[in-house]
Order: structure tokens, then C-alpha cells, then sequence
């Protein structure tokens, strides 16, 4: 079983920076894709950003030019950096290692990111 683990959430204000970590059991590389996504309250879990295996990264429209997606094989590890946060930032950011196209996947439990107006 494929164990995924986020950290780095916390409470921050509007226009601030916060950085996510996802350690993946096993290597990222052999994932067809690592995909952050995140849960408003009272809202479906939407996709923020992947990155592929071949290095390719994707992010929704509503990030873009704010979070970064990196990742360092060495370390398992997939990053978010969020930078000029909104309060509709606000949500449980889940990391989602997906081994092949049509699997759903493997999603840790979630970091709580909270961005106060």
C-alpha cells in the first residue's frame, strides 16, 4: 500500500506564503503524475496543480502565477509553494500520487490551509 503524507498547512494572512510537503512511500517517478488538490468548506475537492512524470506541470487557472509545483526525486517528495494567498485559498490540500491514467490513486489525509482576510 502507497502511503501519502502532507505537511506544511497552518494559518496565514491574506497576501502570504506557506509551503506544502508530500511524502510519497515509494519513488514519485514511478507515478504517471502527482497531483495537489484542495476542499473549501462546503465545497467538492477541485485539482490546484500536477506534475507529471516527465516533468511536466499543470496548474488550474486560479493559481497560476501564484503556486509552484517542484518536486525532488532523491527525497520522494512533491512541494506547493503558495505565494499571494486569498482567503478563497482557504481548504484541505490533499496530495494524490497516480499510478497509472484511469486510476484514482492514492491521497493522503490532508493539510489544513487556512488564509484570513
Amino acid at each position: 500500500q502507497v502511503q501519502v503524507v502532507e505537511s506544511g498547512g497552518g494559518l496565514v494572512q491574506s497576501g502570504g506564503s506557506l509551503t506544502l510537503s508530500c511524502v510519497v512511500s515509494g519513488n514519485i517517478t514511478d507515478f504517471l503524475e502527482m497531483m495537489w488538490e484542495r476542499q473549501a468548506p462546503g465545497k467538492q475537492r477541485r485539482l490546484v496543480g500536477t506534475i507529471a512524470r516527465s516533468g511536466f506541470i499543470h496548474y488550474a487557472d486560479s493559481v497560476k502565477g501564484r503556486f509552484t509545483i517542484s518536486r525532488d526525486s532523491r527525497k520522494n517528495t512533491v512541494n506547493l509553494h503558495m505565494t499571494s494567498l486569498k482567503p478563497e485559498d482557504t481548504g484541505v490540500y490533499y496530495c494524490n500520487a497516480r499510478p497509472e491514467i484511469g486510476s484514482a490513486g492514492f491521497r493522503g489525509q490532508g493539510t489544513q490551509v487556512t488564509v484570513s482576510s
